[in-house]
């Protein structure tokens, strides 16, 4: 093909209208991955609207799923074929004092798929080497696309925090993050608390593995958490600075408030609930391009999968709006057709 399909974004607030552009050739230290499935996240309402300084118009969709189409000069370990996964971590610098260090995911250069350069919401894209991970035999691109930023930041916060086996940790909010999460959660062979408004999600919380369920409109959250111990690690995917705020009294001592759930609003917290039990609230980025490969290898290894809808490339409007409503159940997925 000499053209492509590119579902952009020409102003703050727009809609996203079908392109056709030129096959992008991929430059020194770069591939051309051929997309066959992008997941919608919630993330990118920001992006439509403005708050990340990107370039009109914009191709967004960072939870890429594919088959490297092309290698650029200097690219080594790759193959044209390879079946990849790009996720919120594009690509980085390799020379600040985060790289320097091996902390690549903290790069003061990082780049990200639809803010850096144009994202998975077309039938192909070009994305630097080191943004790679390597989709296991045996998962699908469907199931693979959320893996590049909801999947990875959840299993990542989780093996990176203080919990062990045996641990009560709680999941706060059961949608596209946390559903994930519980599953993770209870694979690790944590006791797992799914928290979540009313009781909708409560079977299914425990068909993914939650051990507990808790209904925060009936009651306060954090005294049901005290009285099962008090969690280990809270991790927040819920988009409720006030529920995460309110999660805090819930942990054990030493217990951790893990957020992953972006909100604008500020998290309420004394010094008086914190220091006593020496708590902490921090949050947690995503996860370098190994991270999402060791995701998707655990993924595959325990039979965690992202609960996805399943919609063609041509009805992105619609999908992002069900996701922007908070009506996705609970990762949106577009497919190309490639």
């Amino acid at each position: 093909m000499s053209t492509i399909r590119s579902a952009q974004v020409t102003a703050p607030g727009g809609a996203f209208r079908f392109a056709d552009t030129m096959l992008p050739e991929p430059g020194r230290g770069e591939v051309r991955v051929t997309v066959e499935a992008v997941g919608v996240c919630h993330t990118d309402h920001y992006f439509v609207h403005g708050g990340y300084p990107v370039r009109w118009p914009a191709v967004f969709g960072h939870e890429i799923a594919g088959r490297i189409d092309a290698l650029g000069e200097g690219v080594t370990g790759w193959a044209p074929g390879d079946r990849v996964a790009v996720g919120w971590f594009g690509g980085n610098c390799g020379s600040c004092g985060a790289c320097r260090a091996g902390d690549f995911i903290h790069c003061a250069d990082l780049k990200v798929p639809g803010w850096h350069y144009p994202g998975g919401y077309a039938d192909a894209t070009v994305v630097p080497a080191t943004a790679l991970a390597r989709i296991p035999e045996g998962f699908s691109p469907v199931a693979a696309a959320p893996m590049g930023c909801a999947g990875v930041a959840v299993f990542n916060a989780l093996r990176r925090s203080s919990a062990r086996p045996g641990d009560l940790v709680a999941v706060l909010g059961i949608g596209g993050l946390g559903h994930l999460g519980v599953q993770f959660a209870a694979k690790m062979g944590l006791e797992v608390v799914a928290i979540s408004r009313g009781t909708e999600k409560a079977e299914l919380a425990k068909q993914l593995g939650a051990h507990h369920y808790l209904d925060s409109t009936a009651g306060d959250p954090a005294e049901a958490l005290q009285a099962l111990g008090g969690a280990r690690v809270v991790l927040a995917t819920a988009m409720s600075s006030a529920a995460m705020s309110g999660a805090i009294d819930g942990l054990a001592h030493n217990g951790e408030l893990l957020v992953v759930g972006a909100a604008p609003e500020p998290i309420e917290v004394s010094p008086f609930q914190v220091i006593p039990g020496t708590k902490s609230v921090h949050g947690h980025p995503s996860g370098t391009a190994r991270d999402v490969e060791d995701t998707l290898r655990f993924a595959a290894l325990t039979g965690v999968r992202p609960i996805t809808e399943e919609r063609p490339l041509e009805q992105i409007n619609e999908a992002y709006q069900r996701v922007v409503d908070n009506q996705a159940r609970y990762r949106v997925v577009l497919t190309t057709g490639n």
